[in-house]
């Protein structure tokens, strides 16, 4: 792609989440969200491939939709209530139906179907912005909110927990995998959304550190299945020998950075008096650990199960730029013993 269309779509990409971000009026808020679709849309084309063209088609019409309803409800509370303000949802219909229309956007469960198909059909580069990226503006949106049926978030976020895990199961193809990490991790974002927004934020970020060592990982492995990973052994050694710690660490295990917004969610929940949601979520949280420990055991105790060396991937030097993987990579294996200064930073 010409490297001035390139850095034009990237600047619409952050400028539509920026004005998402400062808005407080919803016609501005969907504005910003129209213009980050819209630009992300010819990256995920870029490669003309028909899996490419078939991902970017479900995506802009899942969008399309989202955003359709999403107006559709902001216009619905302005007829009813007069408002047009982000923070003065107060009637429940439209607030419901922004709830929906932004979980559809984001892919949280039951509105999920879209993101492991579109996902398989893009490059690790262009996925990692859609697991990463794109996920903010809508999250801002829904922070705002402050959804009044606490009912309906629980919901969201029990059944994208369970589903999360349970998809990702018997899946071979890594984006797919990821995928399902991600509706898993939105799940526990949303639950938690009503009483402490804070930990909301905190996991998002310790998501978006996870997700982005992953996806670097893989994108210097060249891998996108599990039968590739077995041969990043010669690639990359240390790297492989790091690895299944960022992917333990994305599954939620001790004492890896991973395990704080769990550790801090299912503490929250039991204060609120919600222990049976806490035990569902953490038991969700073990299906998870299943396909983790998988990939893990597929990249470093597996040999690569081609029989014919010809079909062995050339090792040549990588050119890809490996500090923000080392520094992402440190933060997503080291970060727990902070906890405490967290905790006392969210609590004030």
């Amino acid at each position: 792609m010409n490297p001035y269309i390139l850095a034009i779509l990237l600047f619409g990409l952050g400028l539509g989440t920026t004005i998402t971000f400062a808005s407080s009026h919803w016609l501005l808020a969907w504005m910003g969200l129209e213009m980050n679709t819209l630009a992300i849309i010819p990256l995920m084309a870029q490669h003309h491939h028909p899996r490419a063209v078939e991902a970017t088609t479900k995506y802009f019409l899942t969008q399309a939709a989202a955003a359709a309803t999403l107006l559709f409800a902001s216009v619905t509370n302005a007829w009813l209530t007069g408002q047009w303000e982000i923070q003065q949802i107060t009637h429940p219909l439209p607030s419901t139906m922004i709830t929906l229309a932004l979980a559809l956007k984001i892919g949280l469960a039951p509105l999920h179907a879209w993101l492991p198909e579109v996902l398989q059909g893009l490059d690790l580069t262009t996925g990692l912005i859609l697991s990463t990226w794109q996920k903010l503006a809508p999250f801002a949106l829904i922070l705002q909110l402050q959804p009044s049926n606490s009912t309906l978030l629980i919901i969201l976020g029990l059944t994208s927990t369970l589903i999360g895990g349970w998809g990702g199961l018997n899946q071979t193809q890594l984006r797919k995998i990821l995928a399902y990490s991600s509706i898993a991790h939105l799940g526990w974002m949303i639950l938690i959304l009503q009483f402490s927004p804070s930990i909301t934020l905190l996991t998002l970020l310790t998501y978006l550190i996870m997700t982005f060592s992953t996806f670097l990982v893989f994108k210097l492995n060249k891998s996108t299945n599990i039968n590739t990973l077995a041969t990043s052994w010669a690639k990359a050694p240390a790297l492989t020998a790091l690895t299944p710690l960022i992917l333990l660490s994305l599954g939620g295990l001790p004492p890896l950075t991973g395990f704080m917004p769990k550790w801090l969610i299912l503490q929250e929940l039991t204060k609120q008096g919600l222990t049976p949601t806490a035990t569902l979520a953490a038991l969700s949280a073990l299906l998870s650990l299943y396909f983790y420990p998988r990939l893990s055991y597929a990249m470093t105790l597996t040999i690569s199960p081609n029989n014919l060396t010809g079909l062995t991937p050339w090792r040549l030097p990588s050119t890809q730029l490996t500090y923000p993987l080392a520094t992402s990579t440190a933060m997503t294996i080291c970060l727990l013993p902070l906890t405490p200064a967290i905790s006392a930073l969210l609590i004030s």
